[in-house]
């Protein structure tokens, strides 16, 4: 895997004079600059023409390094990905074949202005080799007919509408409820709150390295366990966060992320996502306890992820049953699978092994199985 750092002008390092090909650090991707793009016109009166540069990375990509190349991968400069996951997806497909591969927008109101057919860039995309040469012979031209569009991702779709293809698959995950497909990307991490409480967002993507290189597969991956004598359901969003629920919720709702987030244009309309949800609720006794992940170990057939209570202020519970209040961090154990995503009809359930004990701490034992019935859920 190589990559370039894509700008429109030319940096000076302290330590290096300026230039259009080089790496400040070894382990940092080699900066390249776009050529000139002043002979395109652009009309769009709401955007920015850097979007034709941006629209151009690819084709200009295979031009300067296409050797023994099988996948092209964008993405904005404020994107994590998670390579490990990056290639078990792309793996999945004939990279000989035309292959564009993307995610749509969460919100409804983005797909319908720009193109329910359009990968977002920023998520991340990715295009066979194929299907890369076929754009950069074209893409020039194909550019010149829309000067009306706003970005880069709607130019690069409307040169694939012409070439006859269109967004295949979904490489993105939800953080805390997806459990059917790998965590490949975060996008606009700058424009949320860190992933861990009261850590930046440097620290907070340093901390979840911890679980990536453990078992990157397993990442964010959501699992249920019950505790039925208490009355509690437990949501394991392995390598990330652990959710205690007062009663036994069935596991569809479970499944929905809560909405302690906002769609991009802050409306706070649950309608406008493209996914189902389930509310933050203001009753102290339906809202969930929530903790963060503190530290991920190897053990000797298993991994061991410790999750500490996040110790938000939270309404009074007056509900005559047992308080998770009590539980100051979970730690859950679970075996890494690596062959994870080639399975069929895979499901994560989970054990509840420790209830509260002295050390006021709860223990799951994370269980993978295929086709488990729907009787398997309360």
């Amino acid at each position: 895997m190589r990559g370039f750092v894509w700008l429109d002008n030319p940096i000076t390092s302290k330590n290096q004079s300026t230039s259009s090909n080089y790496n400040v650090t070894t382990s940092l991707p080699h900066i390249k600059i776009s050529s000139d793009t002043s002979r395109f016109k652009y009309t769009n009166k709401k955007g920015d023409r850097s979007g034709i540069r941006i629209s151009r990375v690819v084709s200009e990509t295979l031009r300067a390094d296409s050797e023994n190349v099988r996948w092209f991968v964008m993405g904005d400069d404020d994107t994590f990905f998670v390579p490990e996951n990056l290639v078990r997806v792309l793996r999945k497909y004939d990279h000989n074949q035309f292959y564009y591969i993307g995610s749509v927008s969460e919100t409804h109101w983005q797909n319908h202005e720009f193109s329910y057919n359009m990968a977002y860039g920023g998520g991340g995309f990715a295009i066979s080799y194929p299907l890369a040469k076929a754009i950069e012979k074209m893409q020039d031209k194909c550019i010149q007919k829309y000067p009306h569009l706003y970005g880069s991702d709607d130019r690069i779709q409307a040169c694939m509408a012409e070439l006859g293809f269109d967004l295949h698959g979904n490489v993105m995950g939800l953080l805390s409820a997806h459990p059917v497909a790998p965590l490949v990307s975060l996008h606009h991490l700058d424009k949320i709150q860190p992933i861990f409480p009261k850590l930046s967002r440097i620290e907070a993507l340093r901390r979840l390295n911890k679980p990536i290189k453990l078992d990157s597969a397993g990442l964010m991956q959501q699992s249920i366990c019950y505790d039925r004598p208490k009355g509690w359901s437990i949501s394991v969003s392995w390598g990330y966060s652990v959710q205690i629920n007062r009663g036994i919720l069935p596991a569809r709702e479970i499944e929905k992320p809560i909405t302690t987030f906002n769609d991009w244009y802050g409306t706070g309309d649950e309608n406008s996502f493209t996914f189902n949800t389930r509310p933050y609720h203001k009753n102290g006794c339906q809202r969930p306890f929530f903790y963060f992940l503190s530290n991920a170990y190897a053990t000797t057939n298993h991994t061991r992820s410790v999750y500490m209570y996040d110790g938000t202020h939270r309404p009074k519970c007056k509900w005559h049953m047992a308080d998770p209040s009590g539980i100051r961090h979970v730690e859950v154990y679970k075996k890494p699978d690596p062959n994870l995503w080639d399975k069929e009809d895979l499901t994560h359930k989970g054990r509840s092994l420790i209830s509260l004990n002295a050390k006021a701490h709860l223990g799951c034992e994370m269980l993978q199985e295929k086709s488990i019935p729907a009787s398997a859920t309360p």
